[in-house]
């Protein structure tokens, strides 16, 4: 490794639920075809009011081990984590799960015990010392990308959420459900519904995709650490997986930096669509040092004030 780089913080953790009423066995909703988009739906959501962001806290595989639903978490922040934590340890992720799977299910209130663990470590013994806790998901890496299975549920959901956006009779009578009852934001802000916004500073962003003008700002600004925001980018995107990052600053090294974050960008463009957003260049950015550009591409200052 070179003097003066550090990895981005990454840990991994697994949340295990299990349903204390007898009537409600969560590994069999998960299993079926029919139910499970519901459970994953309350998943994604519950998640997302832990840490206040879509993307604070990924999903990488549900397993199911009656009678637990066991959810294999991976962190990619530091304060990410930290955030999901005090949520776990308040309860509030607790309230929030029932809370959404009350309402994806069209349920009685769903009760759970909730059981977090880190490795061999049982983190519900050490919430109080939260520190201990950061430490333990830290030392478990992630060893996977996400499930194929994740994938295509993300999918669904947000495909569902931007059909239901298209209609105002629908959105105005589904969006309810998608209301965290301890979100921190206005309710017309649900962030999570359709991943058509993002908070950023306490700001709230459309989730566009990424413009040709942010491309050429982004190659532009980014100089050296373009390797950086791509291996931060490669979590979640196949197209970015090593090689590849090497391959492009060999093979456009004559070129210099701006032509090598160009093409890197655009691998990510090409191969993710209409997924490739603004919101998941700015979390790159922001996990490695680059607030500045992040706010230039958000239009929160000019270029003249970024150089």
């Amino acid at each position: 490794k070179m003097a003066g780089s550090s990895p981005p913080w990454t840990g991994s953790a697994y949340l295990f639920l299990q349903s204390t009423c007898k009537t409600i066995a969560l590994p069999s909703l998960y299993e079926s075809s029919q139910k499970k988009p519901c459970v994953f739906k309350a998943l994604k959501l519950a998640l997302a009011d832990s840490t206040g962001s879509v993307n604070g806290v990924d999903m990488l595989k549900v397993h199911c081990s009656h009678p637990h639903l066991i959810v294999q978490l991976r962190f990619c922040r530091q304060e990410n984590c930290r955030r999901f934590l005090r949520s776990y340890r308040e309860g509030a992720l607790q309230k929030s799960l029932q809370s959404h799977l009350q309402l994806s299910l069209a349920t009685t209130m769903v009760p759970l015990e909730v059981e977090l663990k880190a490795g061999s470590e049982h983190l519900d013994k050490m919430l109080t010392d939260e520190d201990r806790c950061l430490e333990c998901i830290y030392r478990e890496k992630p060893d996977r990308l996400p499930d194929e299975e994740i994938t295509e549920l993300e999918e669904c959901l947000k495909s569902l959420m931007l059909h239901q956006s298209t209609n105002n009779n629908v959105a105005g009578k589904d969006c309810s459900s998608l209301k965290s009852p301890s979100q921190p934001y206005p309710p017309q802000g649900s962030f999570l519904p359709t991943e058509l916004t993002f908070i950023f500073q306490g700001q709230r962003f459309d989730n566009r995709t990424i413009t040709p003008d942010d491309h050429q700002k982004f190659a532009k600004s980014v100089s050296k650490k373009w390797k950086q925001v791509g291996r931060s980018l490669q979590r979640s995107c196949r197209a970015l997986r090593d090689p590849a990052i090497d391959t492009v600053a060999l093979e456009y090294e004559r070129e210099g930096l701006y032509e090598q974050a160009y093409q890197m960008l655009l691998r990510f463009i090409q191969s993710e669509g209409k997924r490739a957003t603004i919101e998941r260049l700015v979390t790159a950015l922001e996990e490695n040092g680059l607030v500045s550009l992040a706010e230039e591409l958000l239009g929160l200052h000019s270029s003249e004030e970024c150089s």
